[in-house]
């Protein structure tokens, strides 16, 4: 069965125009014209078709993969609404996966709350590709009590005269 990767991955709100989702997998330029790519795939959980969390890795055309991150969905908080509706508790091979083998419905990630897997993916992009992430456009739209603030004077004003 699909895992409905496409859909998973746009529930991330990535901010990378230059990407695509082939097969299961999430593949990025967060950097137009630079040879590093950015690789976000499922990571498997301990038993078969069972997925853990995402594995995030910086790719290179020639070198292969430079770096690699394993981001589990427990230690993100992804399924933990979730869990706890359905009273799964942390010592239970069910606690913070999913399964890909349902034959109909939802997608197999329902209930997911990706936020803290966004937060994780925007830190490593940070470290790998610096700015890459503001100089996109931003894919979510700010909260209700998000305001800008004006940006401090370059030099500081003195109120003493000049005589």
């Amino acid at each position: 069965m699909s895992l409905h990767a496409p859909e998973f991955f746009a529930e991330l709100c990535l901010p990378f125009h230059d990407s695509a989702v082939v097969g299961d997998t999430y593949y990025a330029t967060p950097v137009p014209g630079a040879p590093l790519r950015l690789r976000i795939n499922f990571s498997r959980a301990s038993r078969a078709d069972t997925y853990g969390g995402l594995r995030v890795a910086v790719i290179h055309p020639d070198r292969g993969e430079i770096d690699a991150v394993a981001l589990s969905f427990v230690d993100h908080g992804t399924f933990h609404r979730r869990d706890v509706a359905t009273n799964t508790r942390p010592d239970t091979n069910n606690y913070g996966v999913f399964f890909d083998y349902r034959s109909s419905g939802p997608p197999p990630w329902e209930g997911a709350v990706t936020t803290g897997l966004r937060d994780a993916i925007e830190r490593y992009v940070g470290i790998w590709f610096p700015g890459a992430w503001a100089t996109s456009t931003p894919s979510r739209a700010p909260g209700r009590t998000a305001h800008t603030t004006p940006a401090p004077p370059a030099t500081p004003r003195s109120t003493a005269r000049i005589r």
